[in-house]
């Protein structure tokens, strides 16, 4: 006999940013969608840690902390459903970020001759102003 599979549940953000305090509290993880409105009072790091991030993505700020293998097995029971698939764009970083480097021209410029000139600069004039007197 075949599994009965479940169906997915998907919210919208629209639907997600008004659950955004202690009252009703959902966040974003990795496209999934967790009520964790029962768990504030019980998380480790604090009621305020979820309440900042309800409402939104939480993804990163999950990722960063280092949850262990029993926290990631907990969130299944707060689990609600999915991020609707026309939302998902929202909350996806780049794959390959965008990085802006100095060329060595530019760096060799400011780096040197521009400090030089205004050493010999200064000197002149310290030149000019001091031996006079």
């Amino acid at each position: 006999m075949a599994e009965k599979k479940e169906e997915v549940k998907y919210y919208r953000l629209e639907e997600l940013k008004q659950h955004c305090n202690s009252n009703s509290a959902w966040i974003h993880i990795n496209n999934n969608i967790y009520d964790v409105t029962n768990f504030l009072d019980q998380h480790p790091g604090g009621e305020e840690v979820l309440i900042e991030q309800a409402g939104g993505d939480a993804t990163e700020a999950f990722e960063d902390v280092g949850h262990s293998k029993d926290a990631r097995e907990m969130t299944k029971q707060y689990l609600i459903g999915e991020l609707h698939p026309d939302d998902r764009n929202a909350f996806e970083t780049p794959k390959n970020p965008v990085v802006v480097t100095e060329s060595s021209e530019s760096s060799w410029w400011y780096g040197w001759i521009i400090p030089a000139i205004a050493g010999v600069t200064a000197a002149f004039w310290y030149r000019v102003f001091v031996g006079d007197h």
